[in-house]
């Protein structure tokens, strides 16, 4: 009898123990300190870096076998889906974290995937328990309002992931309207037939509706041609990030022998100069004449007004309950639900980050086509193994008119487009109803440019 109430004394010392320990490694980090110093603290205490880091922390056990396998493989996957090393670095350092960034920790809070409960029943501390999911919240709230709203959304959708598109501000005109000529000028390829608007027709949505596009001689390239329009907005240009602005972007193509084929600027300018007086104007507003800088200058201040605010859905951030309807904003949450504004979040739904084509799946190799240069994204430049089928994530907006999609140009629809990405990047496979509501969503997105409701012509052509 005594044995049995030592042992049951013993077990409740044991069971209040473990309580005492549980309760002390999960407590909130304290309301005195800002915002983000609480961030920081749960994400340090959460253990984030062992798993989301090119260069993770591994625990001990790593080396143990077996489990040390499990081990490798969570931080394997868990950087391919999310790097939080740099962000962790900006946030220490008062720098504002990547919109993405935000999103993605904002969901998986939401959620409650993150830790992963084979980390937190070892590692009591890096459990989100309720409080802490309170704090991160906020803190995104707080970060996302100082850092990234633009002061369009009405209340209620001012944390919204995405926000409406603001209209371009502090334009040189003079030089909008002589990048607007250079842009439709043919004279920028060696054999004269091919423009920035070849492959950008502004009539057919800033694409060509082409797999690939043709180039001089009846070349074409090996990567679909992403939309001019809202451009402006991305963090870096092209699929693979090889152009840091727009400048460097139309720097680009005619030197490309594929695209427009010169070997160097000497060939356009001569062209040019012969014009008397487009060269008259020029010079009013570049003294000195033509160079390949000032060319690219003024089509990119003219691609900077390549932005589409006032779409239905930006009416509806904006207060207008009437803009969608209710299957449209049934279409939106589950937009939301299935992590697609994770990516494809801020302003321009897209183009403020690189992420991997094939999160869940081998996307290439069930593709059945030959993996080609342009398969490799970022790594092209980089060459990191990290970035091996990293890509630009592209804008959502109006892309009802930007068919085919993908970066390799295979998708010819939307629902075909949503329906790959749902199985590679979300490891699901939608319904019938699932995909229709998301596709019905999608065409909402399409919105103004010069005061009127974008179109592409090669619609009528179908």
């Amino acid at each position: 009898m005594k044995k049995s109430i030592l042992f049951a004394g013993c077990g409740v010392a044991l069971v209040g123990a473990l309580a005492i320990t549980y309760y002390g490694v999960n407590t909130p980090p304290s309301p005195e300190l800002a915002l983000s110093n609480q961030a920081i603290e749960i994400f340090n205490e959460g253990g984030c870096i062992s798993c989301h880091s090119e260069s993770p922390t591994l625990p001990f056990y790593s080396s143990f076998p077996v489990i040390g396998e499990l081990v490798k493989k969570d931080a394997k996957d868990g950087v391919k889906h999310f790097n939080i090393s740099n962000e962790l670095n900006n946030l220490a350092n008062g720098i504002e974290v990547n919109k993405v960034a935000l999103a993605k920790i904002e969901k998986s809070t939401i959620d409650g995937t993150m830790p992963l409960p084979k980390y937190y029943l070892v590692h009591w501390g890096s459990q989100t328990t309720p409080k802490k999911k309170e704090i991160i919240l906020n803190w995104v709230k707080e970060q996302r309002l100082a850092n990234y709203s633009n002061g369009l959304s009405a209340a209620e959708f001012a944390n919204e992931p995405i926000q409406p598109i603001a209209p371009p501000k502090d334009l040189n005109m003079e030089k909008v309207a002589l990048g607007e000529m250079l842009f439709h000028d043919t004279r920028l390829s060696a054999n004269n037939t091919v423009s920035c608007a070849t492959c950008h027709d502004l009539a057919t949505g800033g694409v060509d509706n082409l797999r690939f596009s043709e180039g001089i001689n009846g070349q074409f390239g090996g990567v679909n041609a992403p939309t001019v329009f809202n451009s402006h907005f991305n963090f870096v240009q092209f699929w693979d990030g090889r152009a840091a602005d727009l400048q460097a972007q139309a720097a680009g193509p005619p030197m490309n022998s594929i695209e427009m084929g010169n070997k160097s600027w000497d060939e356009v300018i001569v062209k040019l100069n012969d014009d008397n007086k487009f060269t008259e104007q020029f010079n009013k507003v570049y003294p000195g004449s033509y160079t390949g800088e000032s060319i690219t200058d003024a089509i990119a201040e003219f691609e900077r007004t390549l932005i589409t605010p006032d779409s239905r859905f930006d009416l509806y951030l904006k207060g207008d309950k009437t803009a969608l309807s209710e299957s449209e904003i049934h279409g939106y949450e589950l937009f939301k639900q299935q992590d697609c504004a994770t990516c494809h979040t801020g302003s321009n739904m897209g183009g403020y980050s690189y992420d991997l084509m094939g999160l869940y799946g081998d996307y290439f190799s069930n593709r059945g086509d030959e993996i080609t240069t342009e398969d490799h994204g970022r790594f092209k430049e980089t060459k990191a193994e990290y970035d091996l089928h990293r890509f630009k994530v592209p804008t959502l907006r109006n892309i009802a008119l930007t068919w085919p999609y993908l970066h390799d140009g295979t998708a010819e629809s939307l629902e075909e487009a949503v329906d790959v990405m749902s199985i590679y990047q979300n490891n699901k496979t939608l319904t019938e109803v699932e995909l229709a509501s998301i596709v019905g969503y999608l065409n909402t997105l399409t919105g103004k440019y010069n005061g009127k409701e974008l179109t592409n012509t090669n619609i009528q052509k179908l």
